[in-house]
């Protein structure tokens, strides 16, 4: 498969088949994510979003490591936190329930739910829980912090495993945004 074809596949909305390929591992590249979901190429940033939105298409976590996938080669890059940072959300209708639609900084859309959960996991280099939302091939965006604060003001307070959290619901799917002082 070449560049030029898989740019064609992903104008169509359809993600590469890493499942498919098995290129040998090349080493690592100086491609970095920064905690705010900044792409950058040797300390620069990569200002062509259809570049960032290629090797996006191509990116997967494995045994803890990031990785762009192609055909014929895999080499592994560095993320200081998520690879994506959820930058705007809105409620829909789905289902004939509200759901909440999460979007990430390269305009991907997600329903919350059992397929795209959001779960709280602890910030690298800190002990704070923050939630997450979890894509697939282990990937994960991170909610950004004005989103955060405005999901915030609408969640509720629940019990989950004893202690106090603020909980939203999408769907019939309930999560957590963190842990609430009552």
């Amino acid at each position: 498969m070449d560049l030029a074809r898989l740019q064609q596949q992903l104008k169509a909305g359809r993600q590469a088949p890493l499942e498919q390929w098995h290129p040998p591992f090349c080493g690592d590249i100086p491609i970095e994510i920064t905690r705010d979901g900044q792409w950058m190429y040797q300390h620069s940033p990569i200002g062509r979003t259809e570049l960032v939105r290629l090797f996006a298409s191509v990116l997967q976590r494995k045994n803890g490591d990031y990785l762009l996938t192609t055909p014929v080669e895999e080499v592994r890059i560095q993320v200081v936190d998520a690879p994506f940072v959820i930058v705007d959300w809105c409620w829909q209708q789905a289902d004939g329930q509200q759901q909440l639609q999460l979007t990430d900084n390269l305009g991907y859309q997600y329903l919350v739910s059992t397929e795209y959960p959001v779960l709280l996991q602890p910030e690298p280099g800190s002990s704070l829980l923050l939630p997450y939302l979890q894509l697939p091939r282990g990937l994960s965006a991170k909610l950004g912090r004005a989103p955060f604060y405005q999901l915030a003001e609408q969640a509720q307070p629940a019990k989950i495993a004893g202690q106090n959290h603020l909980v939203l619901h999408s769907g019939s799917y309930q999560f957590s945004l963190g842990l609430a002082e009552l």
